[in-house]
């Protein structure tokens, strides 16, 4: 089996967990494959092979200089507070060497460190949503999509922030080493099995603000608990005690997005969850999200994922754990 190796670049600044969370998942894949050489060899390195302090405190102590750090298959650039005005040899660095490396990686705004080595220029690719608008203007060649959790663009792979890394770090390692050790992993770690990439850096309850009336946060609950349930605008405003006018609006205002939306959002997502997590059959679990009929959840999904409810089941259900698999401890 072939061995990759993962070079993680450290710098003054970096987000700890956009360096920790791929580790682990490639680390965790390693372990899990349980052959005499692992699938991963992690290195990481600094501009001098110096210790570096993250932006929450902590310190990483790096395998070695970036110049004496081997040539990677993976090249992995994570984000923090200090990729917004990093070392211009970092970026020297990155524009003559990562070319080298077969696959090119970022976490967060470790996209805006390919980009100002000129390695994004030309490409499909996404950061955190907060930074995506300065990304796009600091590099107009770069063709920025602020919703994906994270964008494949030949051999160039960019997500959002921090836990979006494990996300398309799962999805590396599911083209590298198969959908089980993918699967595992994401069990052990006990994180969301493989979000596809094109889900929105949002959940519904994270995309709308949270009402700032209380009947109206107790409609926004309601829907959540009960995605089977009556969600016209009609109910809802009745429940809200409100004209479906009034309600319409109001809601529109305080959270950001229009009440049908919203629902369409949540019974998606409840629907996404369940044919994850359970053999349900796709007419129940049609029934369980409160779409009229299978054709109606089929639409909602190709609309929002991009693919109809049995493909989605094909790629992303969790088959049951395998007993004799290796462990990861925390």
């Amino acid at each position: 089996m072939e061995q990759r190796t993962v070079l993680v670049v450290l710098y003054n600044g970096v987000q700890s967990l956009d360096v920790t969370g791929p580790v682990e998942v490639f680390t965790g894949a390693s372990a899990y494959i349980g052959a005499p050489e692992p699938a991963y060899r992690i290195r990481t390195a600094s501009l001098d092979g110096a210790p570096v302090r993250t932006s929450s405190g902590l310190t990483l102590v790096p395998d070695s200089s970036l110049a004496e750090a081997p040539v990677p298959h993976t090249l992995l650039a994570p984000g923090g507070n200090g990729s917004r005005s990093p070392d211009p040899r970092l970026i020297d660095w990155l524009r003559i060497n990562a070319p080298r490396a077969q696959r090119l990686v970022s976490v967060c705004t470790g996209a805006a460190l390919l980009a100002a080595a000129g390695l994004l220029d030309g490409r499909r690719v996404t950061t955190h949503w907060a930074y995506s608008d300065q990304l796009a203007r600091d590099h107009p060649a770069v063709d920025v999509d602020p919703d994906p959790i994270f964008v494949r663009d030949g051999h160039v792979a960019t997500s959002a922030g921090v836990t979006a890394g494990i996300d398309l770090t799962l999805a590396l390692v599911e083209e590298d080493l198969g959908r089980e050790a993918a699967l595992t992993v994401a069990r052990h770690l006990v994180v969301f099995l493989r979000r596809p990439g094109n889900q929105s850096q949002f959940s519904a309850q994270l995309a709308a603000q949270t009402a700032r009336r209380e009947p109206l946060r107790e409609v926004q609950q309601w829907i959540t608990e009960h995605p089977d349930g009556d969600l016209c605008v009609e109910s809802l405003a009745a429940r809200a005690r409100l004209s479906p006018r009034h309600f319409a609006r109001a809601f529109q205002t305080e959270t950001g997005m229009a009440p049908g939306k919203y629902v369409e959002r949540i019974r998606v997502e409840h629907a996404r969850r369940l044919l994850e997590d359970t053999s349900d059959g796709i007419a129940e679990v049609s029934r369980a999200c409160g779409y009229g009929t299978p054709e109606a959840m089929r639409r909602a999904f190709i609309k929002t994922l991009g693919a109809a409810p049995a493909e989605y089941r094909r790629r992303f259900h969790a088959p049951p754990t395998d007993p004799a698999a290796p462990a990861l401890h925390g």
